[in-house]
């Protein structure tokens, strides 16, 4: 077997390894590791949530004294800082390991290519950019993030085939079936945020929490309930009912406002609540970026907005949606129930927002369509024809 596909095959390992993290690690990233002498496995190790042992070290205990003369094959750049634990270099010179192999560079500006340089002036020898876009994609948030100051924000919705999400009344339950909505629930633990407005919460009163458990998320183990990821609220007037839902349940509400008035204010935090008070956008609403730098600044890495289409329209309108999750029903619902999104202002072909298809999958009876905003480089939708 040649090297080039030894590392391709130990790189894989050690992304399926990282990805046993993909719903505890916050807001550390998913990283896995995999320790190879001849050949042959001789430790690996992911990392399993802030605060305990990174990858590389669970992967050198595992291996003991098999560890040196090793290579080490880690999906992200070993960390070369002191945080909430020792700096990986460290314990990789400690082991003697002769090689190292990384997926990607840290985005980190505390580590971003100093690892690599310092196990290289040790005398290690370093290859990177080994499956690198399957590194990349373990950690969309962090990166965006540590890059550019931002989490990475998915906009999941529900339709029918004719594209509605609701009835004209606002009924909504149910759009899609039952495995559909138990994939939501996958797409929330892995969020460090679930974003709503205030409109949807007085409609429907949501919960927007995980309600699955260790046997629907197998990388959690059978004593771990899922982390329930930060709830959002975009309520510009401060209209939040104080018996809502979401209030009574586990885990911390954030409202997001432009109301400054401390008696409301203090109404909610008597029921739990935290109020974020953020300048209003030119229309006079929540300012939709100031409110994801705010997230940013508060360690979120991958944002959820599940939201009715004024606050989707506006998200997707402002160029801050880097995904969109659509899951589509096999019914019609008729042209006067509710669209996806509210996009005032298109009105010509050319004013369109393009959009690149990268995944469609049955889920249950229901589809599932995974689109982005298409790279610069990437040719717009009427050139491909």
């Amino acid at each position: 077997m040649s090297l080039d596909v030894l590392d391709a095959q130990m790189m894989a390992r050690a992304i399926l390894l990282a990805r046993r993290g993909l719903y505890s690690t916050d807001p550390n990233p998913r990283v896995g590791c995999v320790l190879v002498q001849d050949g042959e496995i001789v430790g690996e190790g992911f990392h399993r949530r802030a605060g305990e042992p990174h990858a590389e070290r669970n992967a050198i205990d595992a291996a003991g004294p098999r560890a040196r003369g090793a290579t080490t094959y880690v999906t992200l750049e070993p960390c070369c800082h002191y945080g909430r634990t020792p700096p990986c270099t460290d314990a990789l010179l400690t082991a003697k390991v002769a090689r190292v192999v990384v997926g990607m560079e840290d985005p980190n500006p505390l580590v971003r290519g100093r690892g690599l340089a310092r196990l290289r002036a040790a005398g290690v020898e370093v290859r990177t950019g080994v499956l690198e876009r399957d590194a990349r994609a373990l950690n969309p948030g962090f990166e965006r993030r540590m890059r550019g100051g931002l989490p990475y924000v998915r906009c999941k919705l529900a339709a029918s085939l004719d594209g509605r999400t609701a009835m004209a009344s606002g009924e909504s339950k149910w759009v899609t079936a039952s495995d559909a909505r138990h994939d939501v629930h996958r797409l929330r633990a892995r969020s460090s945020a679930v974003v709503t407005g205030i409109g949807t919460v007085l409609v429907d009163d949501p919960s927007m929490n995980v309600r699955l458990g260790p046997k629907e998320l197998p990388s959690l183990s059978l004593d771990e309930l899922p982390r329930q990821p930060l709830r959002v609220v975009v309520d510009t007037r401060l209209r939040m009912p104080l018996d809502a839902r979401m209030l009574q349940l586990p885990g911390a509400t954030l409202i997001a406002t432009c109301e400054h008035s401390p008696k409301p204010i203090a109404r909610a935090n008597a029921v739990g609540a935290e109020v974020c008070v953020l300048p209003p956008d030119p229309a006079g609403r929540v300012d939709l970026y100031l409110l994801l730098r705010y997230l940013a600044e508060r360690e979120i890495n991958e944002v959820l907005i599940e939201a009715g289409p004024t606050l989707a329209g506006a998200a997707m309108a402002s160029g801050l949606v880097d995904e969109l999750v659509l899951y589509l029903a096999p019914h019609l619902m008729g042209d006067a129930a509710r669209g996806l999104f509210h996009l005032p202002g298109i009105e010509r072909m050319e004013q369109r927002i393009g959009l690149v298809l990268d995944e469609v999958r049955r889920v249950g009876v229901d589809l599932r369509l995974r689109l982005r905003r298409p790279e610069p480089w990437e040719p717009k939708a009427e050139e491909q024809r």
